[in-house]
């Protein structure tokens, strides 16, 4: 096999072995003369294949890499036999997350502005589950961090990037619609959190479509 060709079943090979998704600069070290659009064009194949064999799982496009996933079709059974590879957000922690995601970078004490209550605990809660990150500091008195989101965050809930957010006019929609009532269980709202090489669940948030609350980004129900 010469440098510029594609070795497809390579290729699937790489981005089985990956711990999470792998980015094409990674992908393009082992094959250094392959461009990207060759690299998602042979992920098309090969998942036009798994398709058409009626294979479970599929080469997607997350946190700018490719990883792969179990279909949403088959969560279901996944977590019934798995439950703990849910990671579970309390009201706050995700409306915190929403906001973070909307409007960062934001500092603590933006976040505390906009939710009207203190979020120090829940901010903290987040970065140990690396769903935020700190990715600056704010040019004012005592520098304070800045919070943005993680790529964490986006392969939780199969984002390629930030740009695959719905736009806030979609989440005032589904916010204006009626919606179920909280479970009194604060940790109801959900996402899968499985990454692992060859198998993750790719069904995001099953979660109240008012957990947001009253702040203009007020719903993360990612699909």
């Amino acid at each position: 096999m010469s440098e510029s060709e594609l070795d497809r079943a390579a290729l699937e090979a790489l981005i089985f072995a990956a711990e999470g998704p792998i980015g094409v600069g990674a992908l393009r070290r082992a094959f250094p003369r392959v461009t990207p659009a060759q690299i998602a064009a042979a992920v098309g194949e090969i998942n036009a294949n798994l398709e058409a064999t009626g294979r479970p799982y599929e080469i997607a496009e997350v946190a700018a890499g490719y990883q792969f996933r179990t279909r949403p079709r088959y969560a279901e059974v996944i977590l019934a036999a798995a439950p703990d590879r849910k990671i579970r957000l309390s009201r706050p922690a995700l409306e915190t997350l929403a906001l973070i995601a909307y409007r960062q970078p934001l500092t603590r004490p933006e976040i505390e502005n906009l939710r009207g209550v203190d979020c120090g605990a829940v901010v903290k809660s987040l970065l140990e589950r690396d769903l935020v990150r700190i990715v600056g500091r704010r040019d004012a008195p005592g520098r304070p961090a800045l919070y943005g989101t993680s790529a964490t965050f986006l392969a939780t809930f199969g984002l390629r990037n930030l740009s695959d957010l719905p736009a806030l006019r979609e989440i005032e929609a589904i916010v204006a619609a009626p919606a179920e009532e909280l479970p009194a269980d604060e940790g109801a709202l959900e996402s899968d959190s499985a990454e692992s090489s060859g198998e993750s669940l790719a069904e995001p948030f099953d979660g109240d479509e008012e957990a947001l609350g009253e702040d203009d980004a007020r719903e993360l129900r990612l699909h």
